[in-house]
């Protein structure tokens, strides 16, 4: 028997690539932003969201079970995230645009509750989606909020990073 022969059937088979699965999780994280903004705009209901996310272009290239795992958590916690990144920025989280405020209960509920998914990540998606979605300089200014975010919610993970 040769060597080949005691290997798993799955040694040589293709893994799906990194790119694939970080394209997957960003249609995720951007169908959750746009439900997000729905709900923040018109008060849409959860239910109706989900519908109205599944009709989606990009919904059948969505990681669909994660971008659930996101509106789901967003829905649920809300009013907790608000509150934390309230403490971040420079007026009330109802004066923020549509699109930050999305972006930040979308990245903060990352950071508190998805703690496997690394901060960097975490805040580099989040500046990515005000990127294309927001304003001219919303990017960064949710960069500076979710900074500050993952020092508070990920002291040990920062701290490692940090110089």
């Amino acid at each position: 028997m040769s060597e080949a022969d005691n290997k798993p059937a799955t040694a040589g088979a293709p893994k799906p690539s990194a790119a694939k699965t970080g394209r997957n999780r960003r249609k995720s994280r951007e169908l959750a932003l746009k439900g997000i903004y729905q709900g923040l705009m018109n008060q849409s209901e959860l239910p109706k969201i989900l519908r109205d996310m599944a009709d989606d272009a990009d919904f059948d290239r969505a990681d669909q079970a994660f971008f659930r795992q996101l509106i789901e958590g967003v829905a649920e916690h809300m009013q907790e995230l608000e509150q934390r990144i309230a403490v971040y920025v420079d007026r009330a989280v109802a004066e923020l645009s549509p699109i930050e405020h999305a972006v930040l209960c979308l990245s903060a509920y990352e950071l508190i509750y998805e703690p496997g998914v690394p901060y960097r990540v975490v805040i580099n998606e989040g500046v990515e989606l005000a990127k294309i979605y927001g304003g001219t300089d919303g990017h960064k200014y949710v960069n500076g909020v979710l900074d500050k975010l993952a020092a508070e919610a990920r002291p040990g993970e920062v701290g490692q990073r940090r110089p």
